[in-house]
């Protein structure tokens, strides 16, 4: 009996790795996840330089936990697991009831905020047009107490603290800001960026900075455009079974957004909330179109221009700036490689405004543009 037993869990665990083997030949290679919001990886090209740089194992790696079959079925499963066990983490995503996700974060190193800040400041004192610097607390901060108890997440105002006391520029307290609506709907449940009441809470806190007119909340007719959308923390948790988020606008759609590639050369026209990603997973890319090197909100009214070195949380932001400049250009550094100052002056911007999240701060790579080299003029020696 104990030998019929033995032979009948080894017949299931055959059947078992035999049947995925045959769904993983069988079911065609996705591209892209609309759950985790990503593209995968495909089946890599074999050649044997890159077999022995280590290239094609390590994709190859890569594409088998992509295009495994039913994968999202067995992240949820792999969440569900972490739960009843007591753990109330999976893959870096804290679940912290009332449907509430959490990104875990990691501070950089002392060195690497001095490093990053070395950059800022480059801009700020070289630069003959006025620099702001903002870093924006999400909400493992902001919203700390909702984080499992002795939950392992760094402190992002620390990372504030430090970026702020050596910085150049004039600083913004976005921390104060939203410190003070912590208990309001001010970062989505399902995703890492702040809502639009959020955002109106920061543009509140950049208005007191720059000296400008902010409307009150009252002034604005708020509508909810969407009660299903799921962000990207959503996406990579694995915790599924969670109730989506809203999307809302504050701000009218009375202007275009012109969208110029990072040479400068090319350009079309599009609405400030492009809708048509209402229909799809990635909804908070209505905001200005999603991704793009550079964009061009021009107003009809008159005020100082401003030009947006930034993340996406100024997606979200831009619409409420409208008001109080007559131009707002949105520049990300990760895809404009052409000459941030020159850009400025060659379009007589009032102010530059340096503005990320604390996380995108500590984990981007390209701040290396604002340096001094970058800064020259064309035609100047270095």
């Amino acid at each position: 009996m104990q030998k019929a037993a033995k032979i009948a869990v080894l017949v299931v665990f055959l059947g078992f790795i035999g049947a995925f083997f045959i769904l993983n030949i069988a079911l065609p290679d996705v591209e892209f996840s609309q759950q985790e919001n990503r593209y995968l990886q495909m089946l890599p090209d074999f050649s044997f330089r890159a077999l022995f740089k280590g290239d094609f194992t390590s994709d190859f790696e890569s594409y088998t936990t992509d295009q495994f079959a039913f994968r999202d079925t067995w992240t949820a499963l792999k969440a569900r697991c972490e739960l009843l066990s007591g753990k109330k983490e999976n893959n870096d995503v804290f679940y912290c009831g009332d449907d509430t996700l959490i990104t875990r974060f990691t501070a950089p190193s002392d060195e690497e905020i001095d490093e990053k800040m070395g950059f800022v400041n480059a801009l700020a004192e070289q630069s003959e047009i006025p620099v702001y610097f903002g870093l924006i607390p999400g909400a493992s901060e902001i919203n700390a107490s909702l984080l499992p108890e002795n939950a392992p997440c760094d402190s992002q105002q620390a990372v504030i603290d430090r970026a702020y006391s050596e910085s150049k520029a004039v600083n913004i307290d976005f921390s104060s800001a939203l410190r003070a609506h912590s208990d309001e709907y001010i970062f989505y449940r399902t995703d890492h960026h702040w809502t639009s009441l959020g955002a109106f809470y920061g543009y509140q806190a950049l208005c007191e900075a720059m000296d400008l007119p902010a409307p009150s909340l009252s002034d604005y007719n708020r509508q909810v455009v969407t009660d299903q959308f799921y962000g990207t923390t959503y996406s990579s948790s694995g915790f599924a079974w969670v109730r989506p988020d809203e999307i809302e606008t504050f701000v009218p759609d009375d202007g275009t957004v012109t969208v110029m590639s990072y040479e400068g050369v090319q350009t079309s026209e599009g609405p400030l909330y492009d809708t048509s990603y209402l229909d799809v997973k990635d909804k908070y890319s209505m905001f200005l179109g999603g991704v793009s090197p550079l964009r061009s909100i021009e107003t009809a009214h008159d005020g100082p221009r401003l030009l947006i070195v930034r993340d996406s949380y100024s997606d979200s932001l831009a619409p409420f700036l409208l008001e109080n400049f007559s131009r707002v250009d949105l520049m990300d550094l990760r895809y404009y490689r052409s000459g941030l100052y020159q850009y400025a002056l060659d379009n007589d911007f009032d102010m530059i405004l340096v503005l990320y999240s604390v996380s995108n701060f500590s984990t981007d790579n390209n701040l290396f543009l604002l340096k001094p080299a970058i800064l020259t003029p064309i035609g100047e020696e270095f």
